[in-house]
């Protein structure tokens, strides 16, 4: 209870003790009221809403959620300060108990006065009765009352518990005594005497308790108590049958009757009312069955009240007396009559039980008896027919066993219907079993052949359900008809009509057919079960083997060769025609070598005979498994296959030993005795295969669950010794899988495909033993066979012979296939020569010379796979957004490589053997090495570079060629660059040679005339050209004379398209540099005139091959890093740092000769010089002189004349020769980096010192400054979108200047591109439009520079941006994310 200061909702309860505090209330109960009325609150809502708009709808649910809420508030704050008032309601329970003893004090002095003022005043005594008083004080009675009081009111004692005990004693003495002299009914005999009462149990009817008023002997008996003992369990619904008025009449008859005929009358007449309540209940039990359930089979055709009740039943049965059932009285009890008569009608009486009569069970004795009576004729009529039954069970059943053994789910089930009494035929393993009804039917008339006939064909319906049982756990399939073609004469239509059709899923092509027959009595055929011969209920089986093949009604008349050799119809083939017929013999299948049905001592399970097994052990199997069907089944699917290759095998010229079980029976094999000897191959070899096969057999295996072949070819040891420990037995055993198709020929065929290549991989070892040994150990040093399979051979060679090249030998292309797969640390080097090597292997067939072949080629190989080959973004000068590969290996063939670099530059490897390679120029002709092939550029200053790695054991013959051979250019004509076409004599597209680039010449090649460009060599020429053309003469080549076995085919690796191959102008390539055609800005005959002599000498200097040790070859192309003198960078391969310098040596050449403001000074293959007018600065680019694996810059002031005023300072010049070194020509050698850094050189003479200023911001950083800066010579992916990415990023457009720059704080970086104008001396932000937080703050801070920093005639450049290093902060809300760093 909690205490409440106010009632909530009009709750007025009362306060405890009635004092003035507040009242209290359950919290339970208010709880209850709160709840009640949310929920009423709810139903209302439920109620209005519907009819209110939505706005009106939302705003009530609006107050009455903040109407709840406000409540359930209340009640939660209440509850909690509940929890904690334990004390604070002890308190008020204690206040509240003194208020109320308080108010009681108070009320009892307030009676107390008013009765001493009001009503004593007047108060006065009677006068006493001293008599009455005095007795009852005296004697503690009052004995003057009247006596009418104690005779009417006061009842008379009553009697003692003793007193009580012996009058009934004395009492059931004269009950006893009266029964004894009494005359009793002979059927009473259930009778108790208690308590001065006789009790009387007559037939479970009724009972009757009696006593007598006195001992008198001619007293009436007292009737004192009547109970029926008659029940309706089934329709009373749990009343008593007789009311309690009807009791109480016949309790007045009954005395009655006792008064007048004594004992026996009264029982007479209570029987005669038990009889007649019996007979009622009855009646009104079959009148309910009628109405409820049985209207159509149960009929009351008389009832006579306390007589007789007859009843119909089986109406439909149409009997000429009918089936009736008469209930009636016969002496003193109720009586059962049947219409015909019945045997056992007294199982049927004793059902009627007097207590509880039931018509329902009265019935259904009836109807047990009378059908068991029914199932007794019909099994004297089925046991003359051969057929062992047996009746019994309710409902009684007639179980007839159609076949023997028999399990309890097939046999035949006859029952009669009770209610219509009807025969009815099932068989509980199968529900649908077909013509029950029929045979029910014939069963009901006895109409013997019918019965016989239908028996017949549930036997055989049950056969096939045992043969599809018997199958479910095999690859087979059970049908009853399939759409054969076959003429009346065939000997199909001669089998019994009673077949089955078993198709395997394996083979389509084959058809086993099942032929039922009755087998009479002693009969010895194959049954349907093994143990059931001689039974008269037995089926035999005879199995047929038939090929079929589908067809359509069409080919059926037609001829099978004819038909076979046809196109296969549009039509669907939904039809089989026979083409065999073969009768098996079961017996021959079934008790054969390794058969479980004719082997003793075999154990469930197991497949070895126990040795300790003094008898057979037959193996129990269920009545409906056939295990001839299941062993005619299982041999017809694995002996068909066989069968099928033996065919196709024996018309290949295979010589086998037919089909044959292993040992133990585990599986069936096929010995092969011959093999023939595969076409083309050799007899000596082949011999000496076969006597080294010890055994060929062919079997049916298990792989993933699918059936395949598997051919087990088992060898005497190998030809050759191996390393692997497999290899090392006398017993070398080669399986071979095939899929089971239908079709047979296919496997055969693969099978001799694979003999043949065994056969031929063999000649290929064969041959090589019969080389001397010495000579095999003396030219195969370092290489070894390292496995041998008689189906693949791998020869392994190199560190650990890790390096691998697996020969196999191709059915399919008829020739030897060479596999290198890839090893660690890194992938087979030899991959790129196996299409050579391939060739090799089949043109000579010599296993010895491929393995000397992979011997002498797996070092240089090897080195030139270090060389890197992805593609570069970049790398090409033109095509800047197209990948480049850094180097491309095309193999002409297997001893000669071409290394092609960024599609420009073309170096030809030739291995020659014994730790050698050479190196040439592949730019020059191989015919004449003084004409250079369109595709590709000589690179200047290999030889130089070459002979930098040249061994010192080397010959002095082949290092003294002259660096410097005749230029293959002409002299350059008046009109302009021209050149002769190239020398070089046509390449034929044959398929063992190809052109040394993919791409040809495009047409408009093909129709150049002698003016026509030559876009080979950088530009040269001018005076001398052909003076020393003339007088010196090309140095004779030494190259190693190819193999005219070993023609080069075409390289799976095709090379990137070149730049300098097609005109142009061509639509088809992407344009090259301008530099490579006359510009019409300037006059290129002016600016070579100076270097062309220069430019002609060296250039065709590496068309003499340069000998190599591999050692060279592998330092060659070895990443490591930058030789002393060059600036720091990545880990290269010092052919490609060589390789990078020439081209960005001849990049710039190009640019210098394409740009105005430049002019050549001299050329030649290590160097470049040219001049400067406008920043009066000479420039002399060349590659180190020690390594030739960097370019340096070397700068010279000019002459100044009188109008100039700028002079160069030392230190800026080292500044400009440094960042050349450090930040233009640095890996990864990018063309248009270097370009950038060639269009500063065209900037105003005033904006030099600013640039040279960025160039040392860049390589020294200023102090104090926020930000680092670093000029940007490429477009950064990070730079706004005003010129593509990867271009350069310096423009020069008139009198402006457009360059990037990169700031970097931490981990924040800014690509502002910058616009300088000379003519108004202002530097801002290019790209204004961009609408980015950072480059409009920096746009501002540039603005605030160029307002309050004037200067008068200073380039403002580098102040602008010395401001920004020093001064620029970003805005708090312009955060910029990290980019990466310009490449």
């Amino acid at each position: 209870m909690i205490m409440v200061p106010v009632a909530i909702e009009g709750c007025n309860q009362g306060t405890e003790g009635g004092g003035a505090r507040g009242g209290s209330i359950s919290l339970a109960l208010l709880i209850d009221f709160i709840v009640q009325r949310t929920y009423d609150e709810l139903t209302v809502l439920a109620e209005l809403l519907p009819r209110k708009t939505d706005m009106e709808r939302k705003i009530e649910i609006y107050k009455f959620s903040a109407r709840t809420r406000q409540l359930f508030v209340r009640l939660l704050a209440l509850v909690k300060w509940a929890s904690s008032a334990t004390k604070v309601d002890r308190s008020a329970h204690i206040m509240a108990f003194l208020d109320k003893q308080a108010l009681l004090f108070v009320e009892t002095a307030d009676v107390l006065a008013r009765v001493a003022r009001e009503t004593l005043v007047h108060a006065r005594l009677p006068t006493f009765h001293m008599a009455a008083a005095v007795e009852v004080l005296t004697i503690g009675t009052y004995s003057r009352l009247p006596a009418v009081i104690r005779e009417r009111l006061v009842p008379p004692p009553a009697l003692t518990p003793a007193e009580r005990r012996s009058t009934l004693r004395a009492l059931a003495h004269v009950v006893r005594q009266r029964l004894t002299t009494a005359s009793l009914p002979s059927d009473v005999r259930n009778l108790k005497v208690d308590n001065g009462r006789a009790t009387f149990t007559v037939g479970q009817e009724f009972s009757v308790s009696l006593t007598v008023m006195g001992d008198a002997p001619n007293l009436p008996w007292r009737l004192l108590d009547i109970a029926i003992l008659i029940q309706d369990n089934e329709t009373g619904e749990g009343k008593a049958l007789v009311h309690s008025s009807q009791l109480a009449w016949l309790r007045g008859v009954a005395q009655a009757r006792l008064a007048a005929a004594g004992l026996s009358g009264a029982l007479t007449a209570l029987r005669y009312f038990c009889r007649s309540l019996s007979l009622e209940l009855l009646y009104t039990q079959t009148l309910r069955l009628c109405r409820d359930r049985l209207s159509k089979h149960l009929q009351v055709d008389r009832y006579t009240p306390g007589q007789k009740l007859q009843i119909s039943y089986w109406k439909e049965l149409g009997c000429e007396l009918g089936y009736r059932l008469i209930v009636g009285a016969e002496g003193e009890s109720l009586c059962v009559w049947h219409v015909p008569a019945l045997a056992g009608s007294e199982r049927v009486a004793a059902a009627l039980t007097p207590h509880a009569p039931s018509m329902e069970r009265l019935l259904a004795h009836t109807v047990h008896v009378r059908s068991r009576q029914r199932l007794n004729d019909l099994k004297v009529l089925l046991n003359d027919l051969g057929v062992e039954c047996t009746v019994g069970g309710w409902p009684c059943v007639l179980a007839c066993s159609v076949l023997w053994p028999c399990l309890r789910a097939e046999q035949l089930l006859v029952s009669v219907g009770a209610h219509g009494g009807r025969l009815r035929a099932r068989v509980p393993a199968y529900p649908a079993t077909p013509k029950m009804p029929e045979l029910a039917a014939a069963l009901a008339t006895t109409n013997l052949p019918q019965i016989k006939a239908m028996l017949t064909q549930l036997r055989f319906w049950l056969v096939a359900r045992r043969c599809e049982k018997t199958l479910q756990h095999l690859p087979a399939s059970v049908c009853e008809h399939l759409p054969f073609l076959h003429g009346p004469d065939h000997p199909l239509s001669k089998l019994s009509a009673d077949r089955l059709y078993i198709t395997l899923h394996r083979h389509t092509d084959h058809i086993l057919i099942v032929e039922m027959k009755e087998v009479a009595a002693g009969s010895s055929a194959t049954t349907s079960n093994s143990a059931n011969s001689g039974s008269a209920c037995a089926v035999g089986l005879s199995f047929h083997l038939a090929g079929a093949r589908r067809c359509t009604p069409d080919e059926c008349e037609e001829d099978p060769a004819a038909s076979a050799a046809a196109a296969v119809a549009v039509t669907a083939r939904a039809f089989l025609k026979l083409h065999s017929l073969v009768e098996l013999d079961t017996f021959t299948l079934t008790h054969g070598p390794f058969t479980p049905l004719d082997t003793s001592g075999l154990q469930p399970g197991k497949r070895k005979l126990s040795a300790n097994s003094t008898r057979a052990v037959r193996v129990r199997q269920p009545a409906y498994f056939l295990p001839e069907l299941a062993h005619v089944v299982a041999a017809a699917d694995e002996r068909v296959p066989f069968v099928n290759l033996a065919q196709e095998l024996a018309s290949r010229g295979v010589t086998h030993g037919g089909v044959q079980p292993e040992w133990s029976g585990s599986a069936l094999g096929m010995r092969i005795v011959a093999l023939p000897l595969p076409e083309g191959a050799c007899e000596r070899a082949t011999a000496a295969l076969r006597s080294r096969l010890l055994a060929a057999t062919l079997r049916l295996t298990t792989k993933n669950q699918a059936r395949v072949w598997t051919a087990e070819l088992v060898f005497h040891g190998s030809p050759a010794r191996t390393p692997t420990h497999k290899e090392q037995g006398e017993r070398r055993c080669v399986y071979l899988q095939y899929e089971l198709g239908t079709e047979a020929g296919r496997t055969a065929d693969a099978f001799l495909a694979d003999w043949a290549a065994i056969v031929h991989l063999h000649t290929l070892l064969h041959d090589f033993m019969l080389r001397p040994q010495h000579e095999r150990e003396q030219l195969w040093q370092g290489v070894c066979i390292r496995s041998y399979t008689y189906r693949s051979l791998v020869v392994g060679w190199g560190a650990g012979a890790r390096a691998t090249a697996v020969l196999q030998w191709s059915a399919a292309t008829q020739r030897y296939t060479v596999a290198t797969p890839a090893h660690q640390p890194a992938a087979n080097a030899h991959h790129l020569l196996h299409h050579h090597l391939d060739h090799y292997i089949n043109w000579h067939k010599d296993l010895l010379a491929l393995g000397v072949v992979l011997r002498e080629t797996y070092a240089p190989l090897l080195a030139l796979s270090r060389l890197p080959t992805l593609p570069q973004l970049g790398l090409h000068h033109v095509r800047t957004q197209m990948p480049t590969p850094t180097f491309t290996l095309l193999a002409h063939s297997w001893r000669k490589i071409r290394i092609i670099y960024a599609g420009a530059y073309s170096l030809e490897v030739n291995i020659r053997g014994g730790g050698t390679v050479t190196i040439r120029d592949g730019s020059y002709s191989k015919f004449d090495r003084t004409s250079v092939v369109d595709e590709f550029a000589p690179a200047q200053g290999l030889k130089s570079f070459l002979s930098r790695y040249v061994d010192d054991s080397m010959s002095a013959r082949l290092l003294a060629e002259d660096d410097n051979p005749p230029s293959p250019m002409s002299p350059m004509p008046p009109g302009g660059l021209r050149f002769p076409a190239p020398m070089t004599p046509p390449q034929p597209h044959t398929p063992h040679s190809a052109p040394v680039t993919p791409h040809p010449a495009s047409p408009a090649q093909h129709q150049m005339n002698n003016n026509s460009f030559n876009l080979t060599s950088p530009p040269g020429g001018g005076g001398g050209g052909a003076g020393t053309a003339a007088s010196v003469s090309a140095s004779p080549a030494s190259p190693m004379a190819p193999s005219p076995l070993a023609a080069p085919v075409a390289s799976p690796h095709p090379p990137p398209t070149s730049p300098f191959t097609a005109w142009p102008a061509s639509p088809s390539l992407p344009r090259p540099s301008p530099g490579h055609h006359p510009s019409p800005r300037h006059n290129m005959e002016h600016k070579a005139s100076s270097c062309s002599a220069r430019a002609g000498r060296g250039a065709g200097s590496g068309a003499t091959a340069t000998p190599l040790p591999v050692s060279k070859l592998e330092a060659l192309c070895a990443p490591c890093e930058p030789p002393q003198g060059a600036p720091p960078g990545p880990a290269l391969a010092p052919l490609q740092r060589f390789l990078a310098c020439v081209y960005m040596k001849r990049t710039l050449q190009r640019f210098v000769q394409a740009e105005e403001y430049l002019t050549m000074v001299s050329a030649d293959a290590t160097s470049l010089t040219f001049r400067c007018e406008g920043a009066a600065l000479a420039a002399r680019v060349s590659l180190h002189p020690q390594h030739m694996q960097s370019l340096h810059l070397q700068l010279t002031p000019l002459d100044q004349g009188p109008g100039m005023k700028h002079e160069w300072l030392e230190d800026d010049l080292k500044v400009m020769q440094k960042f050349f070194e450090l930040r233009v020509c640095i890996a990864p050698y990018r063309a248009t980096a270097l370009q950038g850094w060639g269009r500063t050189w065209g900037a105003p003479a005033a904006a030099l010192p600013s640039l040279v200023a960025l160039m040392r911001a860049d390589l020294e950083p200023i102090q104090p400054a926020l930000w680092q800066l670093q000029w940007a010579l490429r477009i950064p992916p990070a730079a706004p979108q005003l010129v593509p990415t990867g271009h350069p990023a310096v423009l020069l457009a008139k009198h402006k200047i457009l360059f990037f720059i990169c700031l970097t704080r931490g981990e924040t970086q800014l690509v502002l591109p910058l616009v300088y104008d000379m003519q108004s001396n202002v530097t801002q932000l290019a790209d204004k439009r961009d609408s980015q937080p950072h480059l409009i703050a920096v746009n501002l801070h540039l603005k605030r520079f160029s307002e309050f920093n004037q200067t008068h005639g200073e380039c403002t450049l580098w102040p602008a941006v010395r401001d920004l290093l020093t001064n620029f902060t970003l805005p708090q809300d312009a955060p910029v994310a990290a980019a990466p760093p310009p490449p």
